[in-house]
């Protein structure tokens, strides 16, 4: 499939060969032999507009877009990202909405303008952009320029990336294909990161500054303490080991969950046993037994999960009812349509309305009562890995409630 701009009302819309391994996407000026843009960028406008959308779409500036296959076209102003394309004299022929947005240009304006002048860019050291990369008159072997950061006037910046299109490798540049796009997303992986980092760093100091502490006292007058003080110190240098190993893996988890490496290694499961394992863990650790209640719908169906990960699932959602919940902390496992469904509920204050969105994201609090912010996001990472959803809602005693629900599966050797 081929779909063609023009660079003036009413011209003819002109056909190209496609691109080897996938259609091609060209803007034909006012003569025709254009060639066609790179298929990547041809994959990206079919994956704008859904099939079967109309055959022609307005472009700024009045040309169109059409489309010789079957029921499909390609408005540019339909491209998530801002498209401008330049003709062989370097003048713009395309100005899409999206570039007009982020330029705040008026698309008539630049329409036959020189595309230096419709985009007046800078790199991030005051430097004209099209003075250093010269399209036109540079190297004729360059295909194009790859993503960075730029300055549009008044500071904002914007990512940028070029296409060079030529009729052969060598050739004069016939079509200069220029994409934009918001460095907002970018922006909020690097906060993100930085969140991650000053998190980190927050959460080693205090442990590490404890266990330097208490060793170094220990080494300096071990004899001027009794036995008890001893133990006393030594217990608590091995709490705070324990908290930063806990900080590790969850460092870990979270890499493979953004990476897509968590690996899930299916054994059976019996979750009733596994939630009983951790109200008694809760228990012998001080908390009042008559604080929990269990309810187990059975029969229960054949559960196949990776037992380390669904401890620590459970240990997560459980610590998270009892330090920041109130009353008692309910737990409903029941057979489910799609499998296991287990609930842990408590009667507190609850998560209000407005933070329900943002319960399973990096570093979300409920309360000011310790923790990383990284266990529930942590959790529904785990979850979904096991091909399972997770849900956050109010409870029957007011507080939050939190259910998982865990799909019937097996390993692969059972199943082929």
């Amino acid at each position: 499939m081929t779909v063609g701009t023009n660079s003036s009302p009413g011209a003819a819309t002109t056909a190209g060969a496609p691109v080897q391994g996938g259609p091609s996407v060209r803007t034909a000026g006012p003569a025709d032999g254009a060639p066609a843009l790179p298929a990547a960028l041809a994959s990206e406008a079919l994956r704008a507009v859904p099939p079967q959308a109309g055959s022609r779409g307005a472009v700024a500036g009045g040309g169109d877009f059409a489309a010789e296959g079957p029921g499909f076209g390609i408005d540019p102003d339909t491209l998530p990202d801002g498209l401008v394309v330049a003709d062989d004299t370097g003048r713009v022929i395309c100005f899409n909405r999206a570039a007009a947005r982020m330029t705040a240009t008026d698309p008539a304006q630049a329409l036959g303008t020189r595309i230096d002048r419709a985009l007046p860019l800078e790199d991030l050291e005051g430097r004209r952009w099209w003075a250093l990369t010269d399209p036109y008159g540079g190297l004729a072997t360059r295909r194009g320029q790859p993503e960075r950061n730029l300055l549009l006037p008044g500071g904002r910046e914007v990512l940028v990336s070029a296409s060079y299109i030529r009729t052969h490798p060598t050739g004069p540049v016939r079509r200069l294909v220029v994409t934009l796009r918001g460095t907002e997303a970018r922006r909020r992986t690097e906060r993100s990161h930085a969140e991650l980092i000053a998190t980190v760093a927050h959460e080693l100091r205090s442990p590490l500054t404890s266990v330097k502490g208490f060793t170094a006292t220990l080494l300096a007058k071990w004899e001027r303490f009794t036995d008890d003080q001893k133990r006393l110190m030594l217990e608590t240098v091995d709490a705070d080991a324990n908290r930063v190993t806990r900080l590790i893996a969850e460092l870990l988890d979270i890499s493979r969950i953004d990476s897509g490496r968590l690996e899930v290694r299916r054994q059976p499961v019996d979750i009733a046993t596994a939630v009983g394992r951790h109200v008694q863990a809760l228990t012998a650790n001080g908390q009042a037994p008559e604080r929990f209640l269990l309810s187990v719908s059975r029969p229960l169906p054949d559960l196949w999960a990776d037992p380390d990960k669904i401890d620590q699932i459970l240990g997560n959602l459980l610590e998270n009812a009892v330090r920041h919940g109130e009353g008692t902390v309910t737990i409903g496992v029941s057979p489910h349509e799609k499998g296991t469904a287990v609930t842990v509920s408590d009667e507190g204050p609850g998560i209000p309305e407005e933070s329900m969105g943002r319960v399973f994201t990096r570093f979300w609090r409920g309360s000011k009562r310790g923790g990383t912010g990284l266990g529930l996001y942590i959790v529904k990472g785990i979850v979904e890995a096991h091909g399972g959803t997770i849900t956050v809602g109010r409870g029957p005693g007011g507080g939050a409630e939190f259910r998982f629900i865990l799909p019937v599966s097996a390993p692969a050797y059972l199943t082929q």
